[in-house]
C-alpha cells in the first residue's frame, strides 16, 4: 500500500522526491508533525498518528521525532504521546512555521497559535524535507502530517 508523495514547495521545485515509497512499506525514516487543540488526550493523538503511518506505508519503528510548534510544548497529551512511542519531541518557534510553505495552511490555526501551518510545517521543518508523505490530517482535538526524513 503505497502513498503518494505531496509537493510542499509547489510543481516548479528544483528538489528532488523526498523519499520512494513502494507496495511493501516506506524504505526509509519519517518525522511526525502534530497539532492539538489544549487538552487533546495522547490516545486521540496516536491514532491518528498510527492512521497517517500506515497511510505512508512506515512503520513506529521509523519515525525519528514527533514535531510541533513551541506554544505546545508543554502540552500533557503531546509529550505523553512522546513519551509512550519513545520519540524526541522537537519544538520550533510559530515564526519558523510561518516561513515553511504547506499545501494546507489553515487561517483559524495563524488566528490561535501565529502560523498557518503546526502539522504539516513542523514535519517538514524538522525532517528537513520538500515533500510530505501524509497531508494533514484531523481528528476532533488533533493533527498531523508525516514527512520522509531528506537527510540520514
Amino acid at each position: 500500500m503505497g502513498a503518494a508523495a505531496v509537493t510542499a514547495r509547489g510543481p516548479d521545485a528544483a528538489r528532488p522526491a523526498a523519499a520512494v515509497v513502494t507496495g511493501t512499506g516506506f524504505a526509509g525514516h519519517v518525522v511526525v508533525g502534530a497539532g492539538c487543540s489544549r487538552g487533546c488526550e495522547a490516545d486521540e493523538l496516536l491514532a491518528l498518528i498510527d492512521d497517517a503511518l500506515a497511510s505512508a506505508g512506515a512503520s513506529r519503528a521509523v519515525v525519528r521525532a514527533l514535531a510541533t510548534v513551541d506554544a505546545r510544548a508543554d502540552e500533557p497529551g503531546l509529550r505523553e504521546a512522546a513519551r509512550r512511542r519513545g520519540w524526541p519531541l522537537r519544538t520550533h518557534p510559530a515564526s519558523a512555521l510561518r516561513a515553511v510553505e504547506v499545501p494546507t495552511p489553515s487561517p483559524v490555526v495563524d488566528a490561535h497559535v501565529g502560523t498557518p501551518s503546526v502539522a504539516e510545517a513542523a514535519a517538514l521543518l524538522t525532517a528537513g524535507a520538500a515533500e510530505l508523505l501524509v497531508t494533514k490530517r484531523r481528528s476532533a482535538q488533533a493533527t498531523c502530517a508525516v514527512a520522509a526524513v531528506e537527510r540520514p
